[in-house]
């Protein structure tokens, strides 16, 4: 309770965490060129940035510096929190170890960051900035391979996250057979309650970007993207995924690389294959709108499997898939355990599968994506079995990702899309739970008192309606 007092009153004077509107420019013109920040709608805020690498990194760091700003100071309490290691060592190893394997451009963007924040008073390095755009490999897959490495204890609560619940489907499976998608993110309310930024990219070189994700990356993170070239990718995360490449390329840029110069396919694998490093393992889900194909591509650092289909729905809640890769790089995960949120999940994403072949559109992906019911217990309750989920509700929590009982997390925000709103760069959004559950923090507190540590930074997330955004008309 001291520790939980002390960072009260160290928020308490912490204006980044207030969500304030940032003034008009001045900024550097020449860098802010034709960028702009929205009034935040319906829990979003977009964000259009355009131009070279160093003008996208500090339009990302000016446009977004309060949100940043707000985030890594919450970072660096929550992080050495969670992994045991200070902030001080986070930051070496995002120098030392992920630096030198960033290409010119990416480093430049991510330079151009740091510069726009401090055109806005907010203190960060470069080394800041990069823990930031790795926050989901550094702790939960760098960590535990260096502790086991070094025959360090290993820290319960760092497990290869399992967040996501999503879907690709065409041909016969949809109503007008064309290309539908959707995605909801799981992770804890914080960060997840910040997951709320539009991003509308139109790089110098390269295609042009639509996506959701967190402030100050250059990635989605949580990964919903559509390219002017007709791509279509999300994914979900591989749960109790094992395994670290020291010398790969980091995750958050072969992302990003595949989202800009892919007009493929098989492009995409063929970037994300190209010096992986094993961090934020995934099953990405891949549609071509132009083609009508849809893939899966399960991704680990030894092993990797595809699975294309022009006619059919393909699946992801955090379960692998291949054999292969589960003995190798997943050896914990349990396949026949239905009791487990993986694989509840992936027995509703079947049953789905079913009832909706044929019908699937916009309408039934938002249906899809909000839906309630438990396989385990057979019955409508929201909570850590169900695709949209809501792990405060539950007395079980999720030991396979580390999650205690009634851990603060779940769906924190969802998208859908199809053919014709990918030729025209857009998708549907909802922030918060897309059931219609919100998440109050008094409730929540005065019922599970055992998370009061995270009071002076966990927010109620209100449910949001679905809203359409799309790219920037002119630009």
């Amino acid at each position: 309770m001291r520790f939980a007092s002390l960072l009260a009153c160290l928020f308490c004077v912490s204006p980044a965490f207030a969500r304030v509107p940032p003034p008009q420019p001045p900024g550097n013109t020449a860098l802010l060129g034709r960028s702009f920040r929205r009034p935040e709608k319906n829990g979003w805020i977009y964000v259009h940035l355009q131009g070279t690498p160093r003008q996208l990194g500090y339009q990302n760091g000016y446009w977004l510096a309060p949100e940043i700003g707000s985030v890594l100071r919450t970072f660096k309490i929550t992080m050495p929190r969670e992994t045991k290691k200070s902030w001080a060592w986070l930051h070496a190893a995002a120098l030392n170890m992920l630096w030198p394997h960033i290409e010119t451009q990416y480093r430049e963007e991510l330079q151009g960051i740091v510069a726009g924040l401090h055109a806005r008073g907010v203190s960060a390095d470069l080394g800041d900035v990069i823990v930031l755009n790795a926050f989901e490999e550094l702790p939960e897959y760098y960590v535990p391979w260096y502790n086991k490495q070094h025959h360090l204890p290993e820290v319960a609560a760092l497990r290869a996250p399992g967040n996501c619940s999503a879907f690709i489907a065409t041909g016969s499976y949809t109503k007008d057979h064309g290309i539908v998608i959707g995605h909801n993110n799981w992770t804890s309310y914080f960060p997840g309650e910040d997951w709320n930024i539009i991003y509308d990219i139109q790089p110098s070189q390269g295609l042009r970007i639509l996506m959701d994700g967190f402030p100050g990356v250059i990635t989605s993170d949580d990964d919903f993207f559509v390219n002017s070239a007709g791509l279509m990718v999300t994914e979900t995360t591989i749960t109790q995924f094992e395994g670290w490449d020291p010398n790969g390329i980091p995750e958050f840029v072969r992302s990003r690389k595949a989202i800009q110069y892919a007009t493929s396919i098989d492009q995409w694998i063929a970037i994300m294959l190209r010096g992986d490093n094993g961090g934020y393992a995934n099953d990405w889900l891949l549609g071509d709108r132009k083609t009508g194909e849809i893939a899966r591509l399960e991704l680990g650092l030894k092993d990797h499997r595809v699975w294309r289909t022009k006619d059919g729905m393909l699946v992801g809640s955090n379960f692998p898939s291949d054999p292969k890769l589960m003995r190798d790089e997943a050896p914990d995960f349990n396949p026949r355990d239905l009791s487990s949120s993986p694989n509840a999940r992936h027995v509703r994403w079947e049953q789905l599968k079913r009832q909706y072949k044929g019908q699937i559109d916009i309408a039934i992906a938002e249906k899809m994506e909000s839906d309630h019911y438990d396989t385990y217990l057979h019955r409508i309750q929201p909570d850590e079995r169900t695709l949209c989920g809501h792990v405060d509700l539950s007395p079980r929590g999720v030991p396979q990702w580390g999650w205690e009982p009634y851990h603060p997390g779940g769906t924190v925000q969802s998208k859908v899309t199809d053919s014709a709103m990918a030729a025209r760069m857009s998708f549907e959004a909802a922030m918060g739970h897309p059931c219609g559950i919100g998440f109050d923090t008094a409730a929540f507190f005065k019922a599970h008192p055992q998370f009061d540590w995270e009071k002076p930074f966990l927010k109620s997330m209100p449910s949001h309606p679905w809203t359409e955004f799309t790219i920037a008309k002119g630009r």
